[in-house]
């Protein structure tokens, strides 16, 4: 079966061609978006700057909750269920301040440095901010500190009291030397110290996740406002046991976590190391597009290349080939097939990984750090799903394909018989029931909502596949007689056309959710923002932040009658023993004037409670007065009193919190921005008291970057998916245009001109297009509207005209292109007459 399969691919080597290119594009997609995720998925730090060390010594960097739940079973005996989930801090906690010392007395420890590690904003004297590779923080430590990576001296000498050293990358990319000035900013204030060295881990400049700042050891305290160290290193004598000697220190350390080898890293700052959560999500949706659109088109090939050799089926059965005998060859070619395409689409996937992880490094959804890792087996499983799909799509295909009467090989135009109907109504309506219990059910208002229109919309086409020769049929009736096309449409096979239709359905459909629901979500968030500012005149602004005390003071200059300072933050919320992290906002306000417009829904907020978005209180289910425990971002629980419910979350955050609380357990704990209301002269008395700041009238306030990296990352998304299906509605038309060689044949020897036949192809690309496209906007409609209406009550099913119309016509014309050219090309040819 193997060689007979073998042989048909090499015998008909053009009528394959379309399904080949299919599945090479569709195993590239997979194989590329398998890499994305299992590279981020293996992701680790990349240095460790606590290389030197034996032991690292550290609190918790994640909030971990165990849910136990007990079964009662037969004859008295009950099961006891355990389960632990966990969620990463952004923060660190600090540690006694006395466990060095105590580790410092094990048996087999040779010395111990306490670490404090803390972010820092670091601005040159003509006021360029410093960072580190990459674009990377800079983080500040004592210089007892250096030895744990180690870092030594380059140029100048340890620093003394209100002196600084420099790694050697962050110096040469700001161009500072010993001796030159620099402000560096924390959450204690502002300060100008001097440069008195620069240092170096060996054999390179810096780390290349983050820049390092050292100061003198006694200023630790009193700039990153520490109250212990967040880390301790533990250097053990030659020749001791690290096992041992890690149980030993385990047991003086408490309830901090001793690390060895390469769980050292996790000692340190979570804000200094990489954030793979984020992308994590990316590529997964990236996975579930990809692979979606990619089974999707792979199916509809397959099934399109079958129909088209209907004929040679029908020969096959008329020499005695039993129909069974027929599917397994079907099925064999194709795994061949497809087995053939794995070869080049293995390094065309790498390639798609490589470059899809560079654009969103550049976009910042992204570590910078990021890199694609090719894994062999992750490469076989996407030729594997390959080689299935197209086996099974095969099989599918031709469990009506090979029933053709054997009679059929003698007629003009070969037709499978017709079956299945029930069961692809059936698939029509479960798919499309659960489309409507998804846009239902889920609440497309919280961060599952776009992930939840995509797999509304795939239900939808789903079901629009299964009933598309209906569909088509009883659209393309109606669509035809505007155009003088009825009687064209009545001669054509309409398994045919919905074949054809289905790739631009999808097309449009998938694509299009994803622009108008993102565009959307962009145009609220810009339009809560803009609300929320409102009252205040003005937004003053600093290099990477401002401290606390900096906004008190400006609260306190004349004129000032309303302050809003926000100080964003990271909270973690448990429910039902699940931890999950929310944006959030320390606010601090201040005058009898409102400078900030949250949209309160309920109560007010108070000096000891906290607020919430109307959204995460329904979620919830809190009620004003609610005590709920909270954890901050250095693990820090607190139980806070919900005083206030508000509307504007967007660009905002899910959770308010008294600034105060937040800057003490916040590493970074800096004020993002301070709206001001002011009286008429008094943007002169802020400049001059505060020349560093930036007054930005509240109008011109730039969008949150978060947002335009999130719009940015949608676009990219469709950017894949538009291509791929561009592709495959292209590779579609052709296979189906090759299809027709033998008819176009038998009508121009009766005759027929290429003209007409080129006005035949025409007419009937134009009829698919109008069907595909008013399938694919019933689809658009559905979820863009439900996706609409849950987000602000208004019912939208067109969010952006210009964006819609763009589709629109970029799609009717891709269709229209694909429909007419391959037939064009094969009529002019004179050979066709005789391809009888």
């Amino acid at each position: 079966m193997i060689r007979l399969a073998i042989a048909t691919l090499r015998r008909h080597r053009g009528a394959y061609v379309g399904t080949f290119l299919a599945t090479v594009l569709a195993v590239a997609l997979l194989a590329g978006g398998g890499l994305l995720l299992y590279s981020v998925l293996i992701a680790e730090p990349p240095a460790d700057r606590f290389a030197a060390t034996t032991l690292a010594v550290a609190g918790d960097r994640e909030i971990s909750l165990e849910t136990v739940t007990t079964k009662q079973k037969k004859e008295g005996k009950s099961k006891v269920k355990r389960k632990v989930k966990s969620e990463r801090l952004t923060g660190a906690g600090t540690l006694p301040a006395d466990l060095a010392g105590r580790i410092a007395a094990v048996p087999g420890v040779a010395g111990v440095v306490a670490d404090a590690a803390f972010p820092v904003q670091v601005t040159a004297r003509d006021g360029r901010a410093l960072r580190g590779a990459d674009d990377a923080p800079v983080i500040g430590h004592g210089w007892v500190s250096a030895t744990l990576t180690p870092y030594t001296m380059r140029t100048g000498r340890p620093p003394g009291t209100g002196e600084v050293v420099l790694d050697a990358d962050v110096a040469a990319r700001g161009g500072v030397r010993v001796g030159d000035e620099l402000r560096v900013t924390t959450r204690t204030g502002t300060r100008t110290l001097r440069v008195s060295g620069i240092a170096a881990p060996a054999g390179r400049d810096g780390l290349p996740a983050q820049g390092a700042l050292f100061l003198a050891d006694g200023d630790v305290a009193a700039v990153s406002g520490l109250a212990g160290p967040t880390a301790v290193g533990v250097f053990g004598a030659p020749g001791t046991d690290v096992a041992a000697l890690r149980a030993r220190v385990h047991a003086v350390a408490g309830d901090a976590q001793v690390l060895a080898g390469d769980d050292r890293v996790r000692a340190d700052l979570p804000g200094a190391l990489p954030d793979y959560i984020g992308p994590i999500s990316i590529f997964g949706f990236v996975i579930g597009i990809t692979a979606f659109a990619a089974v999707f088109v792979l199916t509809g090939t397959v099934t399109l290349s079958v129909r088209q050799r209907l004929r040679e089926l029908a020969l096959l059965r008329a020499i005695g080939a039993t129909p069974g005998q027929l599917r397994r060859l079907l099925g064999v070619e194709s795994a061949v097939l497809a087995g053939f395409a794995a070869l080049p689409a293995a390094p065309l996937g790498v390639l798609f990984a490589e470059v899809v992880a560079a654009r969103f490094m550049t976009l910042g959804a992204v570590p910078a750090q990021f890199t694609v890792r090719v894994n062999v087996p992750v490469l076989l499983l996407a030729a594997v799903a390959g080689v299935l799909v197209t086996f099974v799509a095969a099989r599918i295909a031709g469990r009506r394909a090979v029933r053709i009467a054997p009679t059929q090989a003698l007629v003009e135009t070969a037709t499978a018989p017709a079956s299945g109907t029930f069961v692809r109504a059936l698939v029509a309506l479960v798919t499309a029931a659960g489309a409507v219990g998804v846009l239902s059910f889920v609440p497309l208002d919280g961060p599952l909502g776009m992930g939840m229109s995509f797999v509304s919309s795939a239900l939808l086409l789903c079901a629009v596949a299964a009933v598309g020769p209906l569909l088509v049929r009883l659209l393309a009736a109606v669509v035809a007689r505007p155009f003088g096309l009825g009687g064209l449409i009545a001669r054509t096979e309409h398994r045919r056309v919905a074949a054809v239709a289905v790739p631009l359905v999808l097309m449009f459909a998938i694509n299009t959710v994803m622009l108008l629901n993102s565009a959307l979500l962009s145009r609220l968030t810009g339009q809560e923002q803009v609300a929320r500012e409102a009252p205040a005149t003005a937004q003053v602004t600093g290099d990477g932040g401002l401290p606390l005390d900096t906004a008190r003071r400006l609260a306190d200059v004349p004129g000032v009658t309303g302050v809003a300072a926000q100080l964003p933050t990271r909270v973690i919320v448990a429910q039902g023993g699940k931890p999950e992290d929310y944006p959030a906002q320390g606010l601090l306000v201040g005058g009898p004037d409102t400078a900030l417009d949250l949209d309160v829904r309920a109560g007010a907020l108070t000096a000891d409670g906290f607020a919430a978005s109307a959204a995460l209180v329904r979620q919830y289910g809190w009620r004003i007065g609610d005590r709920v425990p909270l954890w901050l971002p250095d693990g820090k629980q607190v139980q806070l009193r919900l005083s206030m419910v508000y509307g504007r979350a967007r660009g905002f955050g899910e959770l308010v919190l008294p600034a105060g609380l937040v800057a003490a357990h916040d590493p970074r704990g800096l004020v993002r921005t301070v709206g001001l209301r002011y009286a008429p002269g008094t943007a002169e008395r802020i400049h001059a008291e505060f020349p560093a700041l930036r007054l930005v009238p509240a109008l011109d306030a730039a969008p949150a970057g978060d947002a335009s990296n999130q719009q940015g990352a949608w676009e990219l998304m469709v950017v894949i998916s538009l291509g791929f299906t561009a592709i495959a509605v292209v590779n579609t038309f052709a296979i189906a245009a090759a299809a027709r060689r033998r008819e176009y044949a038998d009508l121009r020897l009766v005759g027929a001109t290429a003209r007409q036949l080129q006005r035949l192809a025409g007419g009937e690309a134009l009829v698919t297009v109008i069907v595909g496209l008013l399938l694919g906007s019933a689809v658009t409609g559905i979820v863009v509207g439900a996706f609409s209406a849950a987000q602000d009550g208004v019912l939208r099913w067109i969010v952006e005209p210009g964006t819609h119309a763009v589709m629109v016509g970029g799609v009717a014309a891709l269709g229209l292109l694909a429909g007419v050219l391959p037939t064009r090309l094969m009529v002019r040819r004179r050979s066709l007459a005789t391809q009888v």
